[in-house]
């Protein structure tokens, strides 16, 4: 868990560099075009029947939600504070928790919703609505934590079916033309180390996945919660050394509010059900696969 979330910290770092030579689609086109690249040669261990599915359908849906929630995260990490950017990503599992219950018909009880309501608590400490450091454009990050949480959804009913090798595998084949679509409107070919810091993105982003589903397989998901809080420090160290950005007071507060709650609802979620994983570790910035 903590080699993905480093993995993922430096994603976020590198989508931030190269945010000011390329739009936020067309980084996401080729983040989506290189993971699924990486991943290609571990996949194919498992061929042919990593391929078959009867869902098709369902994963385009998916898919195209996911883009939805990956170009929300990366334009948030490219115009907003990365510090803050990244903590109201955390806010995803929150949204995890309320559409359970509306969709899956799991049931949360008291101790859970007062954990929901505790880090929504956490998000409008980090937004403000109403006062002179309310921003707008933080609103992207928080759209890109709902649409990331409905992802998570469909993600626990297509693998009733598949393996995850295969949701995988289909996640990629339909986000990499589907996130060309919107570049094609906005292409300019990089150059020089761009080519580098995309190729980059691709492998963090898909070794970051492959590490994360491996830690979930390995070990209890209240344990590993905290540890996928380290990339907040992570990335405000390195926002602060490479942009000269400073984490202010409120951000730090919303997310330690939102740490709380989020420990909270994992611990309570593997002490119900030791196979029930919908709420696992949030990947900043990263929609879930």
């Amino acid at each position: 868990m903590l080699a993905s979330t480093v993995s993922f910290g430096l994603m976020a770092v590198v989508i931030r560099l190269v945010s000011n030579r390329l739009s936020t689609s067309e980084i996401a086109f080729f983040r989506n075009l290189f993971g699924l690249l990486a991943l290609l040669p571990l996949l194919w261990r498992g061929a042919p029947g990593v391929f078959r599915t009867r869902q098709l359908p369902r994963y385009f849906v998916r898919s195209a939600i996911g883009i939805g929630s990956m170009l929300c995260g990366f334009w948030a990490i490219g115009h907003l504070p990365m510090a803050q950017a990244i903590s109201l990503s955390y806010s995803t599992p929150l949204f995890v928790t309320i559409f359970a219950a509306i969709w899956l018909g799991e049931i949360v009880r008291r101790r859970r919703w007062t954990a929901v309501l505790l880090g929504f608590v956490g998000v409008l400490v980090i937004v403000r609505p109403g006062t002179e450091g309310f921003s707008a454009e933080s609103l992207v990050a928080v759209a890109a934590a709902v649409l990331s949480s409905v992802v998570a959804i469909q993600i626990k009913q297509l693998s009733r079916v598949d393996p995850p090798d295969t949701i995988v595998f289909w996640t990629y084949v339909f986000w990499v033309p589907l996130s060309l679509l919107p570049a094609l409107f906005a292409w300019q070919w990089p150059q020089g180390i761009a080519w580098l810091w995309l190729v980059a993105i691709g492998v963090f982003g898909t070794g970051g996945q492959l590490l994360w589903t491996r830690a979930l397989k390995l070990g209890e998901v209240s344990a590993l919660t905290p540890i996928s809080f380290m990339q907040l420090p992570l990335v405000a160290a390195l926002a602060w050394l490479l942009f000269d950005e400073d984490i202010d007071r409120w951000t730090v507060l919303g997310a330690a509010i939102i740490f709380v709650a989020n420990a909270y609802i994992a611990h309570r979620e593997s002490r119900l059900s030791k196979r029930h994983v919908s709420i696992a570790p949030c990947k900043a910035a990263e929609p879930g696969t």
